[in-house]
């Protein structure tokens, strides 16, 4: 007779499992070292221990595949830094939002290098990209537009704009130091980031 107290495995459990093999197997073989364009499927399936057709059920291709590594890279690090780096906890706030940034992508440096390398040639990684840093700017123009209310920011600033410049030079040079630069420099580079925000629009003088 069936158990009562153990729930029998579904279709969809096993799909996930499988999933989640392909996934573990694509950021073991980029944490040691493989660029992701010259990855193969049968080298994916291999280290997943898996036939290269059953890849083809789970993924159409090896794009749909960054995708979900993409997602996986950007979604805990959003809900990490609206909280610690939200402007009412100030310059120090910020700074340690950056600090956890920096190391955050240094500690997934290997998915941070297989999106500038794909997103550089594919369109779709590019605009999927794209939309998961436009969540950054969003937040960035919602606090801006608050701070800019209260009187804290200057009053001729553009939240939009000063929203997106922020957070697309940010994250340059966010990744710039992650993928070229010496560990050691890490906090020296998301302090200066986190300065040049803070002062450059949240607590920017007026123009004259």
């Amino acid at each position: 007779m069936a158990s009562v107290t153990r729930r029998p495995s579904t279709g969809i459990d096993r799909r996930a499992a499988v999933e989640e093999k392909i996934v573990e197997a694509a950021e073991r073989l980029l944490r040691n070292g493989e660029s992701f364009t010259e990855l193969g499927v049968q080298r994916l399936a291999a280290e997943a221990g898996i036939a290269r057709s059953t890849f083809y059920l789970h993924f159409r291709d090896k794009s749909e595949l960054l995708l979900r590594l993409v997602k996986s890279l950007v979604d805990p690090l959003f809900d990490l830094l609206v909280d610690v780096s939200h402007p009412s906890k100030g310059l120090d706030g910020m700074v340690q939002g950056m600090i956890l940034d920096v190391r955050y992508y240094r500690e997934r440096r290997h998915l941070l290098a297989a999106v500038v390398e794909v997103a550089a040639y594919d369109p779709v990684i590019r605009a999927f990209w794209d939309g998961q840093l436009q969540r950054f700017i969003d937040r960035a123009e919602e606090w801006l537009r608050a701070e800019k209310a209260a009187g804290n920011a200057p009053a001729d600033i553009d939240p939009a704009t000063a929203a997106r410049v922020m957070v697309w030079g940010g994250f340059q040079a966010l990744a710039n130091q992650v993928l070229t630069g010496p560990p050691e420099q890490d906090e020296v580079v998301a302090r200066e980031i986190a300065k040049l925000e803070w002062y450059g629009a949240f607590r920017r003088p007026a123009d004259a």
